[in-house]
């Protein structure tokens, strides 16, 4: 089986940017969720407004296929455990990091951000989604550790 991994947690918590460097680490290929929206999602975030469950699918769909052609390392919020188990059915073999912090450091990251449609008044209920996984081997990075250690930590955990 290739290795199929979803580096996940809320906006801003640096997901896309340890899955860049992971994915070149294992020679994996890398996507970014975000890049796998439709429209119609990217316009209602760019405008307040969160995505609900059935925003969600056709989404959830395009990750799902990302991973079923692996090796990939997909940065995707992941928020609940139910989007997980939908992904979990294109790729058994998924292994999760969930990147964690703060809202309120989270904040303040999203503040200074540019050029991404997330608005930071998305922030909170990106938390109030959240399924913090648990049971399911999760790896539990702290996303205001320095990206270096990050990635120390995921690779001795992946291989």
């Amino acid at each position: 089986m290739s290795l199929r991994v979803v580096v996940m947690g809320v906006s801003g918590c640096g997901k896309s940017t340890l899955g860049r460097v992971l994915a070149s680490a294992l020679g994996a290929r890398f996507v970014d969720a975000d890049d796998l929206h439709p429209a119609e999602n990217i316009a209602k975030m760019a405008a307040g407004q969160p995505l609900d469950d059935a925003d969600r699918v056709p989404w959830l769909d395009r990750c799902a296929a990302a991973l079923a052609a692996g090796p990939v390392v997909l940065a995707c919020s992941a928020l609940k455990r139910r989007y997980r188990d939908r992904l979990r059915v294109a790729a058994p073999d998924l292994r999760l990091i969930h990147l964690a912090a703060p809202q309120t450091l989270l904040a303040g990251r999203l503040v200074a951000r540019t050029g991404h449609f997330m608005p930071a008044g998305l922030l909170a209920s990106q938390f109030a989604a959240l399924e913090v996984p648990d049971g399911e081997g999760a790896l539990v990075l702290d996303a205001m550790a320095p990206l270096e250690a990050q990635l120390a930590t995921a690779l001795r955990a992946l291989v």
